[in-house]
C-alpha cells in the first residue's frame, strides 16, 4: 500500500436510486455482511427499508424519511466492505450535509444502530419544520457565489426568504427558503445572466434559517445521543475545520441543519492539507463530479464490489 494522503467522501441526499447496493446483496464476498447490516437496519426502524431500497418504488425511497437512513446504510456498508477488502483508513473524511453522519460513523463516532435512529429523527424534524408546500429549494448553475447570495439578499429585502445554503462548486449554489422566495430568486439569477436556475424535487428548504425548529429538536435530541470522539479528523461542514471531539461535532450537527453546506471550501481546505487523492464512499458519483469542478486533485467513487477493487489498484 502506497503512503498518499486520501479523503473519504460520503454523500447526501439525491444520490439515491433503487437497487443501488443489488452488487453488494448478491456478491458472495459480501453477501454477509450485506445481510448483517440489512437486518440491523430493519430492526431498528421497525420497517422493511432493505426492501424498499432493493426493489423500490422510487418515490417511496425518495421521501425524506426514507432517503436518509437509506443513504447512511449504503455509506456505512460500502465502507466497511472497502476495509474488508484490505483498504486502508482514510486520513480525513467529509459528508455532503447528510453524509457527515455516515462520515461520523465511519470514523467510529456513531454506532451504526444509534446512526440510523438519529438520522431517521433528523429527517422527520427537517421535514416537520415546514408544512409541505410552502418551502423549496433551487440549484442555480452559472454564477459566481457572491453573485447568488446579493441575489438571495435583493430577494429577501422584498420580504421573500430566501438563502444560499449549498456551495457546491464555484458556479454551482443551491438556495432555499420560502415557496415564492425561489421563484423569485430563479427569475432575477436568469436575468443576471444564470445559465440554469432549477427549482429541485424536494419537499423541505434545507439548511436555511426556516430549519431552526427541526435545529433546535435536533440539539434535544443529541444530547441523549452515544456520540464517541472521532479516530478520523472530520472536516466540518458548518465551519471547515477538522474536529474530532463529540461534544463540537454535536453542537456543529446541531447548527448544520440550519446553516450552508460550504463544500468548495472543504475540498480546498483539505486540499491544503496535502490529500492526494478523493474517494467517494456511496452510491452515484455526485461528490466526484463536484471535486473535478473544485481541485485538479484526483477524485475517484467506490459503490459496487468491482469500483472497490479498481481503487484498490491504485494503492498497490
Amino acid at each position: 500500500m502506497s503512503t498518499k494522503k486520501i479523503a473519504f467522501l460520503f454523500p447526501g441526499q439525491g444520490s439515491q436510486s433503487v437497487g443501488m447496493l443489488n452488487t453488494f446483496s448478491q456478491n458472495q464476498t459480501y453477501i454477509n455482511r450485506y445481510k448483517e447490516f440489512s437486518q440491523l437496519l430493519d430492526s431498528v426502524l421497525g420497517e422493511a427499508l432493505s426492501d424498499l431500497i432493493s426493489n423500490g418504488p422510487d418515490d417511496a425511497l425518495n421521501l425524506t424519511a426514507n432517503t436518509q437512513p437509506a443513504m447512511l446504510f449504503a455509506g456505512y456498508l460500502i465502507y466497511q466492505a472497502w476495509l474488508q477488502a484490505g483498504g486502508v483508513e482514510p486520513d480525513y473524511v467529509a459528508g455532503h450535509s447528510l453524509g457527515e453522519y455516515t462520515a461520523i460513523a465511519a470514523a467510529g463516532g456513531l454506532q451504526f444502530h444509534d446512526a440510523i435512529q438519529l438520522v431517521r429523527f433528523r429527517a422527520n424534524s427537517m421535514q416537520n419544520a415546514v408544512p409541505v408546500g410552502q418551502g423549496g429549494m433551487a440549484a442555480i448553475i452559472g454564477l459566481e457565489a457572491q453573485t447568488v447570495v446579493d441575489l438571495c439578499k435583493q430577494v429577501s429585502a422584498e420580504g421573500l426568504l430566501v438563502q444560499a445554503v449549498n456551495f457546491n462548486a464555484p458556479t454551482q449554489i443551491v438556495v432555499a427558503g420560502t415557496q415564492q422566495g425561489i421563484k423569485a430568486l430563479c427569475a432575477v439569477a436568469k436575468q443576471a445572466g444564470a445559465k440554469r436556475a432549477l427549482e429541485l424535487p424536494v419537499s423541505a428548504p434545507f439548511h436555511s434559517s426556516l430549519l431552526k425548529p427541526a435545529a433546535d429538536q435536533l440539539k434535544r435530541y443529541l444530547d441523549q445521543v452515544q456520540l464517541q470522539n472521532l479516530r478520523i479528523p472530520l472536516i466540518t461542514n458548518v465551519d471547515v475545520i477538522q474536529q474530532t471531539s463529540s461534544v463540537a461535532l454535536k453542537d456543529s450537527l446541531v447548527r448544520q441543519a440550519h446553516n450552508p453546506v460550504r463544500w468548495v471550501e472543504t475540498i480546498q481546505y483539505l486540499v491544503d492539507q496535502e490529500v492526494q487523492l478523493f474517494v467517494e464512499c456511496g452510491p452515484g458519483k455526485v461528490l466526484t463530479g463536484l471535486v473535478k469542478r473544485i481541485t485538479e486533485v484526483p477524485a475517484v467513487s467506490i459503490s459496487s464490489p468491482e469500483s472497490i477493487q479498481e481503487v484498490l489498484q491504485l494503492f498497490e
